[in-house]
């Protein structure tokens, strides 16, 4: 041993007299110390009890903690089917691929079970037929004749809905998204390359920044471009934790959020897209999707499966009723989506980040990023009455011009979108590098995507754009403690 670690005989009740005096100390404050802490760390528990503590790259990808044995079992065969690549068929494993799609499994467009990359493969866009310009639809046809292209119940269904809505009817020969890929031996709905266009603005005490959009160039497979007046809107693929959570929330509790009439004068004026659900047959409120366009996880899911790989399910099946994957892969892959923990924040403490949450406050960024809200029943008991702070009201708001894709989608017009929820912000650089932020990942930063914020927003985006660097610097810190 070394002799400076050494005691000696003589300091040995000195050291036990240290020991004990600290023990009673710690016994007398420990009521204290633990109710502190557990008002300190309220807003840790992001997700409930469903909340992990992990700030790692595999902070999405957690199973909730108050998952029973038998539902750990399910979410892993879950978590299994989400990562399943498939190929084209006949094959013995996973067959069904295309025969047009975007990619080829779940994980490579949600990687880690976050934000997709705003690149080719990743980054998809959707289209629809404005009713004033029903004429293109010749045109389209005649593109795209003798490509034997894939029509999935999926686009009937959806087509019938929309059709009576008037709103966004698929586009004859190309649906509701370009599937840019195809297996061999056939052409894609179409190629799309993505360009960027940068501007430079300032902050109000000169700081310039700059502020970048996609530039999306679609070529049919006669070479052609999309003939004008198709409707286009370019998205990356969301985080999917937490999910389970946003579809437990009570609609009653969603719809009291809404004042689409701004009667309290606050500028603000959310409202409830309603939505084709597809089992019950009728419109209901939407959650899920960018614009809210999804009713539940089990149709968003079987959705992404036909639409983005191809692949027809239960749901959306082939014409004669058969389908490439079983209801019990559905099942499960929904199931997991619904039980991915959701990371606790950090930092809280931090003076900063204590500032920063008060300047977001003070910005009126909280009347649509709602901080807190409480789950009610579900059929997933891990999910169900949990206090979670997902920061978001999950009503359509109208985001200005900047952000507009001029694509309405039931309800949603071409300037709404759903409020995104904030919780797990601060970890999607450490989830995945340079992916964005947005519905079509056109900003690189925290400030970026604050900065393209406009209609509804417009007065919060100035408020921060007039803020001392200071003060910008603390708001961004609270938003990366999510």
């Amino acid at each position: 041993m070394n002799p400076q670690f050494r005691l000696s005989t003589r300091q040995f009740p000195k050291v036990a007299i240290l020991f004990a005096i600290a023990a009673i100390i710690a016994i007398g404050l420990a009521p204290l110390l633990t109710h502190r802490i557990d008002l300190q760390t309220q807003d840790l528990l992001a997700g409930g009890d469903t909340t992990v503590v992990n700030r790692t790259s595999l902070a999405f990808s957690q199973p909730a903690p108050n998952l029973t044995d038998k539902e750990v079992k399910l979410h892993k065969e879950g978590d299994r089917g989400f990562g399943d690549t498939f190929v084209t068929a006949p094959a013995p494993v996973n067959a069904g691929l295309g025969p047009m799609f975007n990619n080829s499994s779940c994980t490579a467009c949600h990687i880690h079970d976050g934000r997709g990359m705003p690149t080719k493969g990743s980054l998809l866009v959707r289209v629809s037929l404005p009713p004033s310009q029903s004429n293109l639809a010749g045109q389209l046809t005649a593109a795209n004749s003798g490509n034997n292209l894939h029509q999935s119940s999926l686009f009937e269904s959806q087509a019938e809905a929309s059709v009576s809505l008037g709103n966004a009817p698929p586009v004859p020969g190309l649906g509701t998204q370009l599937q840019d890929q195809a297996i061999y031996g056939l052409k894609p709905k179409a190629t799309v390359e993505i360009n960027w266009h940068e501007k430079t603005a300032v902050y109000e005490d000169g700081t310039p920044y700059q502020l970048r959009s996609p530039l999306i160039d679609i070529i049919l497979p006669n070479g052609k471009p999309l003939p004008p007046g198709i409707l286009t809107s370019a998205r990356v693929p969301p985080p999917v934790f937490g999910h389970g959570l946003l579809e437990a929330i009570p609609e009653g509790d969603i719809l009291a959020l809404a004042d689409p009439q701004d009667k309290n004068n606050d500028g603000i004026s959310g409202k409830p897209n309603r939505v084709w659900d597809v089992r019950q047959k009728k419109l209901v409120l939407g959650r899920f999707g960018l614009k809210a366009n999804n009713p539940n996880l089990f149709q968003q899911n079987a959705a992404a499966y036909v639409n983005d790989m191809g692949v027809t399910n239960p749901l959306f099946p082939e014409k004669n009723d058969t389908s490439e994957i079983d209801l019990k892969t559905l099942n499960a892959v929904t199931f997991y989506t619904q039980t991915l923990s959701v990371p606790g924040r950090t930092l809280i403490n931090d003076p900063t980040t204590q500032k920063g949450e008060q300047l977001f406050t003070q910005a009126n960024c909280a009347a649509c990023h709602i901080a807190s809200i409480k789950t009610g029943k579900h059929p997933v008991k891990a999910v169900a009455n949990q206090s979670i702070y997902p920061y978001t009201d999950l009503l359509l708001h109208n985001m200005g011009e900047g952000l507009a894709d001029g694509r309405p989608d039931f309800e949603a017009s071409g300037s709404e979108w759903r409020t995104a929820p904030l919780w797990g912000l601060g970890l999607t650089q450490t989830v995945l590098p340079y992916s964005g932020y947005l519905h079509d990942g056109r900003a690189r930063t925290l400030e970026e995507a604050i900065l393209w914020h406009g209609g509804e927003a417009e007065r919060s985006k100035e408020i921060f754009r007039t803020m001392a660097k200071t003060d910008r610097t603390a708001l961004v810190q609270f938003l990366n403690s999510l």
